[in-house]
């Protein structure tokens, strides 16, 4: 199903599918006269909460993205990303912001499938990526969030696109549901940066402990405080080290997980996540936990990884079939953490 938001007839848009339904429903709802939506967040870290959001600020929101990119009335996106979450209500809202036809695509780990024809503009999951690496060439403008892009990835994006001279630019994305998806975007191809760049009318600066502050009054009227630990480069950039409620304390030694992972994920295809598990004389024990089946291949992979410091190597490697995520494709580290404290 395509919607054309330019030509906007809400009484004609019917759809026997599920998740076209959905979005009609956001549409009408948007049209309401309420001037709020009510938006839930992912539970990543968490409780998942429900909380209201000025429809005024999710449309500077939009402004901000479409600005970025440079996207035009009339332009194509795709919308591929549950609509119940600030991610997927933000595509439908800038497509209303920009008048551009919204392409409907169930949310599933192969977006792409049925997608023939080039587009302007897509959103989607590492995850996503991973399994349409064959059809991102079809997208002029693509974006990527919900979790971090890992090497691996990255590196398969750059070959991919490079075999078909794609004019394709790639972001990864920095925000919350309360910063109304994305606040800055870190580009990923033609080139590859390491920090992000923020949006006009943010400002950014750090606590004691070093984490995250925003100052983006168009988007939410307090400052908000974040648990990411971060390095600011300038005024407008900064680098994302690693969530401050993840750290590790193994031994006295505090270990950024994040970090460990970028880096291991240079030389293992696979999903691989580092944990703290309870331990008597270290306080927590670090070890990595591999998404697959169990590989001596990966073992010993694992094991010539050359980390920065003694303490950064895992203490175990340990296996799983799959790594729990969230229903919008996060990883859901306290899950992963219940099932091997509970073994």
């Amino acid at each position: 199903m395509v919607i054309n938001f330019n030509n906007l007839e809400i009484n004609n848009l019917h759809s026997q599918k599920e998740f076209d339904s959905k979005v009609i429903f956001f549409i009408k709802e948007w049209l309401s006269p309420s001037k709020t939506v009510d938006v839930q967040t992912s539970g990543s870290t968490g409780v998942p909460k429900i909380f209201e959001i000025e429809k005024k600020k999710m449309l500077n929101s939009a402004k901000m993205t479409c600005d970025f990119l440079g996207l035009q009335e009339n332009d194509t996106a795709l919308i591929c990303l549950p609509v119940e979450y600030i991610s997927g209500k933000m595509m439908v809202v800038r497509s209303f912001e920009r008048k551009l036809k919204l392409k409907i695509e169930n949310p599933s780990i192969e977006p792409l499938k049925n997608l023939t024809e080039k587009i302007d503009f897509c959103a989607m999951t590492p995850l996503q990526v991973e399994n349409s690496l064959g059809k991102i060439y079809l997208i002029k403008n693509l974006i990527i969030g919900g979790a971090a892009v890992s090497e691996s990835l990255k590196s398969k994006i750059g070959q991919t696109l490079k075999i078909s001279d794609a004019q394709t630019n790639i972001y990864e994305t920095y925000g919350m549901s309360e910063t109304l998806s994305h606040i800055a975007l870190k580009e990923i191809y033609p080139h590859s940066n390491d920090y992000f760049t923020v949006f006009e009318n943010v400002s950014i600066s750090k606590d004691e402990l070093g984490c995250l502050k925003i100052s983006a009054p168009d988007l939410n009227s307090e400052i908000l405080q974040t648990n990411d630990l971060v390095e600011i480069s300038n005024d407008n950039q900064f680098k994302f080290l690693g969530r401050i409620d993840n750290v590790i304390n193994s031994g006295g030694a505090k270990i950024f997980p994040e970090t460990l992972e970028s880096l291991v994920k240079k030389e293992i295809p696979n999903e691989v996540i580092f944990l703290g598990i309870k331990n008597e004389s270290l306080g927590q024990k670090l070890i990595a936990v591999i998404e697959g089946k169990k590989s001596d291949d990966l073992i010993n992979k694992m094991t010539k990884i050359q980390f920065e410091k003694s303490f950064h190597k895992p203490k175990e490697i340990m296996f799983v079939e799959e790594i729990p995520r969230t229903p919008n494709g996060k990883v859901n580290r306290l899950k992963l953490l219940e099932i091997f404290e509970g073994n």
